[in-house]
């Protein structure tokens, strides 16, 4: 079936929390795919270093300090390009394992404000640019943690459900405009960073989560699965895609080779 070559605004894609794991690997992807990627998150040192990287590879890409939670400084980005023809919410993560009665309600409020608050400022601060390319597509990256509980993780499981009720919601509010709302659900991903923030730097503890998992998902097999959403045809909208190692049933129902189960979505 034949499409329409995508405009150049469609062409330009950015990506949020884009200065480590599934941020940082997609970024890349979609710039060897041949998009303009705009590289988003507050270490600006890390994603100034992976635009080089993208753009001495042949590609083209920018990076931009941005704090997803401040709508002040989302606005003003918005201002700052023309046209985006993608934008993949990624930033994220999560703060803690305590049970609901003795979880901090600080990082129940920081998990909400980034995962979701973060993810309606960009969107909202957005649309209309995605509207006007004539071909705009949102990726929200929500987890699998958005779909099911476990025990230590209500704060999380919160924060992601909020994600995922978004992206939902704004497919039934946008139905019949030129934009695509995707949603991708990733399970048990190694990265270098997310279970080491949750843990509040704890290495040990970070490293128990994967223990003993024969290949848990990586950030760039997650970026592939973005990739290969954003890139279907145009009338092609992959609603809801859940990814996860063989490893993992569920959040409850892990495979190790020799140690116990433990939970990290």
């Amino acid at each position: 079936m034949a499409t329409a070559a995508p405009s150049a605004a469609s062409r330009i894609a950015v990506v949020t929390g884009a200065s480590s794991g599934i941020g940082a690997a997609t970024a890349r992807r979609l710039a060897a795919a041949g998009y303009r990627v705009v590289l988003t998150a507050r270490r600006k040192d890390r994603i100034e270093a992976i635009a080089e990287e993208i753009n001495a590879a042949g590609h083209s890409a920018t990076a931009y300090r941005l704090d997803v939670t401040d709508r002040a400084a989302v606005d003003e980005f918005a201002t700052a390009f023309k046209a985006v023809g993608v934008l993949v919410n990624n930033a994220g993560g999560a703060l803690g394992l305590d049970p609901v009665a003795t979880a901090d309600p600080d990082d129940w409020r920081r998990m909400y404000e980034t995962n979701v608050i973060g993810t309606l400022n960009l969107t909202q601060a957005l649309l209309p640019k995605l509207v006007a390319s004539g071909d705009g597509t949102v990726v929200v990256v929500s987890s699998t943690a958005g779909h099911g509980t476990y025990e230590g993780g209500a704060g999380y499981v919160a924060a992601k459900h909020g994600a995922h009720v978004l992206a939902e919601t704004l497919r039934l509010e946008i139905v019949g405009r030129p934009v695509r709302v995707i949603e991708i659900a990733p399970g048990m991903v190694k990265t270098e960073e997310f279970a080491l923030t949750r843990f509040g730097g704890d290495a040990e503890r970070a490293a128990q989560v994967y223990e003993g998992v024969p290949d848990p998902l990586t950030a760039d097999d997650v970026a592939d699965t973005i990739t290969w959403a954003v890139t279907r045809p145009s009338h092609v909208n992959v609603d809801l895609l859940v990814v996860r190692p063989r490893a993992q049933a569920s959040h409850t129902k892990v495979h190790r080779e020799s140690s116990q189960v433990h939970r990290e979505s």
